[in-house]
């Protein structure tokens, strides 16, 4: 759960290739230019029934007109600071060159795992021209080449081998996790100091194995849970760099481990991209969620009307993902603070609630006789039967028919619109499944 691996090197050694290679998409925008972008470069790696963070360092930074090198160096930084293995991409056709030298120098400093990745080797009688990089002092080169694949297998093992077992002491399961995230100065220390109040010693931090979340167990009002918090940890000054992508590549840890995302937004300044991308990053990783509004006190106009376009204007950027709450709160003033953790908890619990077969088929069965899913070729679907999933993270339903194919989106969103009508599913993300009996 959690861990991160980065990808570093110089411009153009394939960086973005391999990415896309490992991540088996093909997200990552490859071009000539250099910092082609920014919130692409994330991605799951699947293997051998392991699964880690993939990012791709390359786009974190924003080339502005300075020097290179520099840039270089502080993308090296962040990765030594954020990530459990490092690949360290050069290649093979170009040899070493001096910004590769200055990269190693960097890492040989740190303590992390670093494996070279000697990219470009795209034939066999490419493989004996990588030896010179054991003068990285960083150990064996693994050649691979991100084009076609090879070598790729090999280096997936090693970095499921070098990646930390990931369970702090004394922890407990069944507890529910909730991260809160958000923009930079959205607020989210306010609110979580908040949470704590002043009886902080019921509080106890678990520090996991992942340097920087900190589990802080939280027990009052009868609720029981875990802030996964990963605000503020940094030491400052240690790289004195835009807040904004140390916030995404934290934001990334926090979400994958937790259960239910807290989404922080400023309410004197709306929903911005860097909103958007945290959002689709909840998404993604199918996890329950509950926006703030924060800064309340500070918002001229709280009518009714005010709160009602908010509330729209949220859900259409949103969109399609509508059904989850949002409530507007001043971390400062503590307003509106405990429906926070109360909808916490709510959301928690439609994420594990069970409905019972019989109900299902019972309600759903009339409305889809109704509304039957739309002929194809003048083959009538036929949904016969539906299930929800025992196991899984999300509540997961299975309709059972005779032509799965010719069920498309449209209509599952349908579907999922109607079990959300008629039980309550708000803030956690629903799978629907189409199977042929």
């Amino acid at each position: 759960m959690g861990n991160i691996v980065a990808i570093v090197g110089r411009p153009n050694v394939g960086k973005s290739t391999l990415f896309n290679r490992l991540t088996q998409t093909r997200q990552a925008i490859v071009n000539e230019e250099a910092g082609t972008t920014r919130d692409r470069q994330y991605g799951k790696v699947e293997w051998t029934g392991k699964e880690f963070s993939l990012i791709d360092t390359g786009g974190w930074v924003v080339n502005s007109e300075d020097v290179f090198e520099d840039e270089i160096n502080k993308q090296v930084q962040i990765a030594i600071e954020e990530a459990d293995v490092i690949l360290f991409v050069v290649d093979v056709t170009n040899g070493l060159t001096d910004l590769d030298d200055d990269v190693a120098r960097i890492l040989r400093r740190s303590k992390k795992s670093i494996l070279v990745i000697a990219n470009k080797a795209d034939n066999f009688g490419l493989h004996p021209m990588s030896a010179e990089f054991y003068s990285l002092g960083l150990g064996d080169p693994y050649c691979v080449s991100a084009i076609n694949g090879s070598g790729t297998g090999d280096l997936l093992d090693k970095v499921i081998e070098l990646l930390p077992d990931e369970k702090p002491e004394d922890w407990d399961e069944k507890l529910p996790r909730i991260a809160v995230v958000g923009r930079p100065n959205a607020g989210k220390s306010s609110l979580v100091n908040a949470f704590m109040g002043e009886e902080r010693h019921i509080v106890t931090d678990i520090a996991g194995t992942t340097r920087d979340s900190i589990y802080t167990k939280y027990d009052k009002f009868g609720l029981n849970f875990y802030l996964v918090d990963t605000a503020g940890i940094r030491k400052k000054g240690k790289v004195n760099e835009d807040l904004e992508y140390y916030s995404v590549i934290r934001s990334i840890r926090a979400i994958e481990n937790s259960d239910v995302c807290v989404l922080m937004i400023d309410g004197t300044r709306g929903i911005e991209s860097q909103d958007l991308n945290i959002f689709s990053l909840i998404q993604k990783n199918k996890k329950g969620l509950v926006i703030c509004v924060n800064k309340w006190d500070l918002v001229e106009d709280k009518s009714q009307q005010a709160i009602t376009y908010y509330m729209n204007t949220i859900r259409e950027r949103l969109a399609p993902f509508k059904d989850f709450p949002i409530l507007f709160i001043s971390a400062l003033t503590k307003q509106r603070i405990f429906k926070v953790l109360e909808t916490v908890k709510k959301v928690y619990e439609n994420r594990q609630s069970r409905v019972p077969t019989a109900k299902l088929n019972e309600v759903m069965l009339p409305i889809i006789e109704n509304y039957p899913p739309p002929a194809w070729k003048g083959k009538y679907v036929k949904i016969k039967y539906i299930t929800q999933l025992p196991t899984g993270v999300v509540p997961s339903f299975v309709f059972f028919c005779n032509l799965p194919q010719w069920v498309k989106e449209p209509y599952k969103r349908f579907l999922e619109n109607k079990l959300r009508e008629n039980w309550d599913f708000t803030g956690t993300p629903i799978n629907i499944y189409i199977r042929e009996k």
